[in-house]
């Protein structure tokens, strides 16, 4: 067994509105975060980047996750895609990259929660960039953020979207706020796409690795959501619509608030995860402004761990039931549906990694996710060929041609990361070890495994 489709009462479930916003915390988060991609590679490539990556990764991602979800909309998502596909063994390996990969992504936010809440309370931004304490100090912040995250999972997922909804509205707020100031003070988007035109007329050069991943890992995890979908109401009917609104709300929330944003200065000392949306808002309004987006932030930032973490623990939870992990990973709560150790156990893991800076996070998640995406593909063309004529409430429009753009596009993007991370002599040996040591930990987990029988 594993899902928790026959057991949860219908009350516990995520509800559309519900799953659009979890969705959002999993994939989005409003603009906190790309402050360092505008900082790292400038406003132009920037710009282009936030419009570009929908159409070669997000939107196809969104496609081949509606329609595996409408065709298989059990918990554990990708990892019973892949299984079902591709057997047991690129299962476990799927099972592997995907935790490898949620884990580095759950790291990040308690990292950039730090930083706005140093803008916030002054104090305790000087006491995080003091030598010596500071960086414990930074660290056990985070610490403090994956455990309130910890307690927010606890009772499953239907809570999890209840924060999530609340959280929404406070971001979105906060720069429909930004977005007010601008345009009283000025402010136009002619100015703005100047900006844009003529950085990347000057052939700008900045660190496009980490520009490409920050752009990938913000369009990232419309698959994950699948994973919790034993715990959503009428996930054949649902998913389709919730990864449709998300694609749209995710582009206008990323690219709408930088355009503003490149309006106002472009100093990288501004563009830079210390720095970012609340020293812009205190330029721009002065400091009512900036601390309205410094908590933003950290909602934002919260609430994307939360999401992360959702899906991050039901992959440790439905390995552990089909035998792969030991069996206590496998526990649920019977009222609540919430995988209880499993959440303790990634929470434990991604403290460890909380102490790795952003743009290295980033890089690693990117790396990590290239191969369980492409086995998610693989998934999609073999239900194709296996089963093409079985019931799908959504099925990817364009025949041959759809599916050839929603697999091509991505391919693309991920020659485009490969090409830049190992263009790069100095990270070559790092990631090959990050690849080696995860590829022959899923060899290992499949070795030792005893897999139980479906139900």
């Amino acid at each position: 067994m594993t899902g928790l489709g026959e057991t949860l009462a219908p009350e516990r479930r995520l509800s559309l509105a519900g799953l659009v916003c979890v969705a959002y915390f999993t994939s989005c988060g409003g603009a906190f975060g790309l402050e360092t991609l505008v900082g790292s590679v400038g406003p132009g490539l920037a710009f282009v980047l936030i419009f570009v990556t929908p159409l070669l990764w997000s939107v196809p991602i969104a496609f081949m996750a509606a329609e595996l979800t409408a065709l298989i909309p059990e918990e554990g998502g990708y990892y019973v895609w892949v299984r079902d596909s591709l057997g047991p063994f690129w299962a476990v390996q799927e099972a592997c990259w995907t935790f490898g990969a949620a884990v580095a992504v759950m790291a990040i936010f308690p990292v950039l929660f730090t930083g706005y809440l140093g803008y916030a309370v002054p104090a305790i931004g000087l006491a995080m960039h003091a030598p010596g304490t500071g960086p414990v100090l930074r660290w056990l912040i985070a610490v403090g953020v994956i455990g309130t995250g910890l307690l927010a999972n606890w009772y499953g997922a239907r809570d999890v979207g209840r924060f999530a909804e609340a959280a929404l509205a406070l971001v979105l707020a906060a720069f429909g706020a930004f977005l007010v100031v601008w345009f009283l003070k000025g402010g136009h988007f002619a100015t703005s796409f100047g900006v844009v035109t003529r950085d990347l007329a000057a052939n700008h050069h900045g660190a496009f690795l980490v520009g490409l991943s920050i752009a990938t890992f913000s369009y990232g995890g419309y698959d994950a959501t699948a994973t919790y979908a034993g715990e959503v109401d009428r996930p054949r009917r649902t998913y389709p619509l919730a990864l449709a609104i998300l694609s749209v709300l995710a582009v206008a929330s990323y690219g709408i608030p930088v355009l503003a944003g490149v309006g106002i200065t472009t100093d990288t000392a501004i563009w830079n995860e210390d720095a970012g949306w609340p020293a812009l808002g205190d330029l721009l309004g002065g400091r009512w402004l900036g601390t309205l987006l410094a908590v933003a932030g950290m909602v934002s930032m919260w609430s994307l761990f939360n999401g992360t973490l959702l899906f991050g623990s039901r992959i440790p939870f439905v390995a552990s039931r089909d035998g792969w992990l030991p069996g206590w990973l496998g526990h649920s709560d019977p009222t609540t549906g919430a995988p209880r150790p499993a959440i303790l156990l990634v929470c434990a893991v991604a403290a460890l990694l909380a102490a790795l800076s952003y743009g290295n996070l980033a890089v690693i998640q990117a790396v990590m996710y290239i191969p369980a995406l492409v086995l998610e593909f693989a998934a999609l063309i073999v239900f194709r060929v296996r089963r093409p004529e079985a019931h799908r409430s959504f099925r990817i429009p364009l025949g041959r041609i759809g599916l050839a753009y929603v697999c091509g596009a991505p391919v693309v993007t991920v020659i485009a990361i490969a090409a830049s991370a190992f263009g790069d002599p100095s990270s070559y040996a790092e990631l090959a070890a990050v690849l080696s040591g995860i590829a022959l930990l899923g060899v290992a987990l499949f070795l030792r495994g005893r897999p139980r029988p479906a139900a």
